[in-house]
């Protein structure tokens, strides 16, 4: 009986629930069916709550599978990755065995290869996204009350409204999976047919940069003295016509995929612009513009947009080293016509028809080099054109009196084009015409860039004394600082950027500076080990290079402030050097802690050389860690600052400057003392210009005359008052030390500036003198 019972009550539940799974189908189809599988419970409580979880989860799903702003930013950049790759495709198979356009596709197929594997990894990380959210709701089928749920058919019966908030946030949520699933394979399928695409292409570009390499060395062309022409005639007209198209083509698609980095550049160099104008109104305003004469100016005091566009071309021409050939002769062009223009006042004649005809020659050469087909013919004219370029260039290096050639940076760069024209004519000799072209184009950009690069020298100079004048003059001082020695202080590190900058640009004239990047770069990172210690060259260059640069820029600090530490003002900002010195200090720190992180020192490694510096410092360095320590305290207590007049062990002097381990006073003889900041901080020191900068001075003298005490005191006033270097804000103080009927003897006590004692005293005593006489009365001073 009780096996019966069971029979019938297990028929029953699957009638039951086959009833249900049947209705769930007719009404929803297979999505309801999946729904109503997730439900379970006894008591309405219980089956409240289970509808309320799977209603939280499948909106919790729908928002979280949406897409957000990004992933449709990185769509439209996957498409514009699509877009760049089909038209530099084109351009591929279009060009010539240009190696600078050659080179340029080949970065940017990196650059392109790098963005996809970037969007590849994104896509992924989405697709994983809508993998979790998916399997957030299979989970619900494993709920024991959802289960329980599913087969109670009066239960669903009864929660039939809610049932159909679900069934339909359901169908919602499981549309959006099912397009996001759609719209993510199909951004895989672009990325794959992307990446094949630039596999193929980097092959076919690394074979032409190989033969474009090999066809610089080996003989292209017969020797020159074949009558035979050098190549088949064409058709002139259309082969030229071909090469501007292709030329252009390749320029256009490459102003606009660096169009972002030449706004970016463009809106600094505006800036920098706007800065320089703003400092030659003010100094115009002022009435101190012509000054800027006696600073030896020559560029910025003719305007700031000329010079400032000199200085944008420079950095758009560094910055796009592997950029199509028109476009990097395009903006060395315009750097040559901006040069020239800067010097249309300061060159004689001459010198600008010098410049003129090195202008003419870099415009034909690139002309020839990039649309005129080699024949027979343009190699004979290449050659004249070089020969002729050599014979000028040689007289003029003979007439040292002409103010281009003259110098001296000019005359070695002259030395260098003479050679490469002479190679350049060899070559084209025995048939290296590619390689004679490259020559000739470099010789003209090493002789033209050595003058840019000395005018982007002089104009960054300028930038820099414009500054310091400029708030010497909103100070008040107006005097004429020692210029000439401050710019050939700044000048050795620009010149060694600018060597660098003309060595970058030459080599990559003659399309070998990738090579020479690729070998600096592998020789410089290759690991060295020492014991158990490793690092790579390139780590020490910038660490040394970092520090410095920070050594640099605390000892000029200052001068961007308008302060000359030569100089012995009056007046001097002693707040603004107390804050110059905790500046100077930040800049020290941060750039040996810039240094240590930059070069990739392992904190472990750090700590073992700050506990050896500790027991160096235990066995002998205590003096050197005290006077560092004591030129700190010094600089943030400020009871001695730049500017103040001190005695010290019976010494007197002006301090001149404050380092971290010493400190440095002019004395009144002109010799400079030398103190340890420990000593300052351990010895008693008198500052007489802590408060202020006035001291009383004290003059003994005597009189001889009819005359009272009244009309003494009247003429002692009178002449304190007529010595304009004398503090009158303060009353003299008049003592009479012997009094007789004709002889008085007198203290006079009245206060001056510290810094014109001695000239104060003579101008006073000069004056009683003159005034007491005045008054028939003898006086012994």
């Amino acid at each position: 009986m009780l096996k019966k019972n069971v029979i019938l009550i297990v028929i029953f539940f699957w009638t039951l629930l086959s009833q249900t799974l049947y209705s769930q189908e007719k009404q929803k189809g297979e999505d309801q069916q999946k729904i109503n599988l997730l439900l379970n419970e006894t008591h309405d409580g219980d089956y409240l709550l289970a509808i309320e979880k799977v209603g939280e989860v499948l909106q919790s799903a729908y928002i979280n599978a949406e897409f957000t702003t990004e992933v449709y930013f990185v769509f439209g950049e996957i498409d514009r990755t699509s877009k760049n790759l089909n038209t530099i495709l084109s351009s591929i198979k279009a060009a010539n065995l240009n190696v600078r356009n050659q080179q340029m596709y080949y970065t940017i197929l990196q650059q392109l290869k790098t963005e996809l594997n970037d969007q590849s990894k994104f896509i992924n990380k989405q697709d994983s996204i809508q993998s979790k959210i998916q399997n957030q709701i299979s989970s619900l089928s494993k709920d024991k009350t959802i289960i329980t749920f599913a087969k109670d058919t009066l239960r669903q019966k009864q929660f039939a409204k809610e049932l159909l908030t679900i069934v339909k946030h359901y169908e919602k949520t499981s549309e959006l999976l099912n397009e996001n699933a759609k719209l993510l394979n199909k951004k895989k399928r672009i990325i794959l047919d992307n990446r094949t695409a630039i596999f193929n292409s980097l092959q076919v570009v690394e074979e032409k940069l190989q033969k474009s390499e090999f066809d610089l060395i080996k003989k292209e062309y017969p020797l020159l003295w074949n009558l035979k022409t050098s190549v088949a005639k064409k058709d002139l007209p259309a082969n030229f016509k071909g090469k501007m198209e292709v030329e252009k083509g390749v320029t256009l698609y490459y102003f606009n995929h660096i169009a972002g980095s030449l706004a970016i550049v463009s809106i600094l160099v505006l800036l920098l612009a706007f800065y320089i104008n703003t400092n030659l109104r003010f100094l115009k305003k002022s009435g101190y513009i012509h000054n800027l004469e006696k600073l030896n100016f020559d560029f910025l005091n003719q305007g700031a947009l000329v010079p400032v566009l000199v200085l944008g071309t420079h950095i758009i021409i560094i910055y796009n080293l592997s950029a199509p050939a028109v476009f990097t002769t395009l903006l060395h062009f315009a750097l040559l016509i901006g040069v020239g223009f800067l010097f249309r006042k300061n060159w004689e004649k001459s010198s600008m028809y010098n410049w003129i005809f090195l202008v003419s020659l870099f415009s034909i050469f690139s002309f020839i080099n990039l649309f005129i087909p080699i024949g027979f013919l343009e190699r004979y004219i290449f050659i004249f054109i070089n020969i002729g370029a050599i014979y000028y260039i040689i007289t003029q290096l003979k007439n040292v009196k002409d103010n281009l050639f003259g110098h001296s940076f000019f005359r070695w760069a002259g030395f260098l084009f003479i050679s490469f024209c002479l190679l350049s004519i060899i070559f084209n000799i025995f048939g290296r015409v590619s390689l004679a072209h490259s020559l000739s184009l470099s010789a003209t950009v090493a002789l033209t860039h050595v003058v840019a690069l000395s005018v982007l020298l002089k104009i960054i100079i300028e930038i820099i004394l414009l500054q310091v004048y400029r708030i010497r003059v909103q100070r008040g001082n107006t005097t004429i600082f020692d210029h000439k020695n401050l710019s050939d202080n700044l000048k050795t590190p620009f010149i060694i950027v600018t060597s660098c900058i003309w060595f970058v640009v030459t080599a990559a004239s003659l399309n070998i500076w990738s090579g020479i990047h690729s070998a600096i770069t592998t020789m410089l990172g290759r690991p060295i080990s020492i014991g158990s210690f490793t690092f790579t060259m390139d780590s020490v260059i910038l660490f040394l290079a970092l520090i410095w640069i920070a050594h640099l820029l605390q000892k000029y600090v200052a001068h961007f402030f308008g302060e000359i530490e030569q100089e012995d003002e009056e007046n001097i900002d002693k707040r603004q050097h107390s804050k110059l010195l905790i500046i100077r200090l930040i800049l020290l720190i941060g750039g040996y802690m810039l240094a240590i992180l930059a070069s990739g020192i392992p904190l472990e490694k750090i700590s073992i050389i700050i506990g050896a510096l500790g027991v160096g410092v235990g066995l002998g360095l205590q003096g050197i860690v005290s006077n560092f320590v004591s030129g700190v305290i010094l600089i943030f207590d400020r009871a001695i600052q730049i500017g103040d007049i001190i005695e010290i062990n019976s010494q007197q002097g002006r301090v001149k400057s404050m380092d971290l381990r010493t400190t440095k006073i002019n004395a009144p003889n002109g010799s400079e003392i030398i103190i340890p900041n420990g000593s300052l901080l351990s010895q008693n020191i008198t500052n007489w210009t802590y408060t202020n900068n006035l001291k009383q001075i004290e003059i003994k003298f005597s009189l001889k005359g009819r005359t009272t005490t009244e009309e003494i005191n009247q003429i002692i006033n009178n002449a304190i008052a007529s010595n304009p270097l004398a503090d009158h804000s303060k009353s003299c103080q008049i003592y009479y030390n012997t009094l007789s009927k004709d002889n008085f003897g007198i203290l006079l006590k009245f206060w001056c500036s510290i810094y014109r004692t001695e000239e104060v005293i003579s101008d006073t005593k000069q004056n009683l003198f003159t005034h007491f006489e005045a008054k028939d009365i003898e006086v012994i001073i």
